[in-house]
C-alpha cells in the first residue's frame, strides 16, 4: 500500500464507503437479511446468511483488523448520511503483488440505480493513486449480467478464462476512461485528505 494510504473512508457524489466497524452490525444484517434471494445466486458467502448481530460484529471486526493491518481493505457502501448500508465491496490483494481486485454486491431494494458503478469508478482510482497498484482485476459468473455490466460500463478489457468472466485495468490505461472520471474525495485513517475532487 502507499505510504499516504490506505483510504479509510472515501466520498463520492450519492455514497460513503469507508472501513466497516462493529457497531455498523445491525445496518450490515438488514441489508443481507432483506435481500438473501437477491445474493445466495452469487455470492458464497451469503449461503451461511443469516446470521445473528454479534456474528455480524465479530466478522466486521475481523474486517477492521485485516484493514489496520494492511491485510485486506473491505468497504461498506453507505448512502451519504450513513444511515443506511447499501452494499459492500473492497479492494482485496488475493491476485498478487502489483495489483488488486475489487468486489462488490448491492442490497436487493437498491439494485439498478448505479451504486455499484459509482462505488467501483471510485475504488478503481483509489487502487491506482492511492494504493499505487499497477493492476486492477473484476471477476463474476458469465450469467451475472448486471455484474459484469459494470467494469464494461467503466472501460476495462475483457479476457478470456475457462470459468469466470476476468476483467482487468492497468494504471497505463486509466487515462481516458469513465473510471478516470470518477468524482471523490478520500481519506486516510487520520482524516488526512488523499484525494479531493468533490471540494
Amino acid at each position: 500500500m502507499s505510504s499516504r494510504g490506505p483510504a479509510y473512508r472515501i466520498v463520492t457524489p450519492r455514497l460513503v464507503l469507508r472501513c466497516w466497524d462493529p457497531r455498523d452490525a445491525p445496518l450490515l444484517k438488514d441489508a443481507i437479511d432483506s435481500s438473501l434471494d437477491h445474493l445466495r445466486p452469487w455470492m458464497p458467502w451469503a449461503r451461511h446468511e443469516p446470521q445473528t448481530v454479534a456474528q455480524k460484529v465479530e466478522l466486521l471486526r475481523e474486517f477492521r483488523g485485516q484493514f489496520d493491518l494492511g491485510a485486506d481493505s473491505v468497504y461498506g457502501i453507505f448512502d451519504a448520511g450513513e444511515e443506511r448500508v447499501l452494499g459492500g465491496t473492497g479492494l482485496h490483494p488475493r491476485i498478487g503483488p502489483g495489483g488488486l481486485e475489487i468486489g462488490y454486491w448491492i442490497r436487493a431494494d437498491a439494485a439498478g440505480r448505479g451504486f455499484a458503478t459509482e462505488s467501483t469508478a471510485a475504488l478503481t482510482r483509489v487502487a491506482f493513486e492511492v494504493a499505487g497498484v499497477e493492476r486492477v482485476e473484476i471477476r463474476c459468473a458469465p450469467e451475472n449480467l448486471a455484474s459484469a455490466a459494470i467494469p464494461r460500463k467503466l472501460g476495462y478489457s475483457e479476457e478470456a478464462t475457462p470459468d469466470d468472466l476476468l476483467f482487468t485495468l492497468t494504471a497505463a490505461r486509466l487515462a481516458g476512461t469513465p473510471a478516470a472520471d470518477a468524482r471523490l474525495a478520500a481519506y486516510n485513517v487520520m482524516g488526512s485528505v488523499l484525494i479531493d475532487d468533490l471540494a
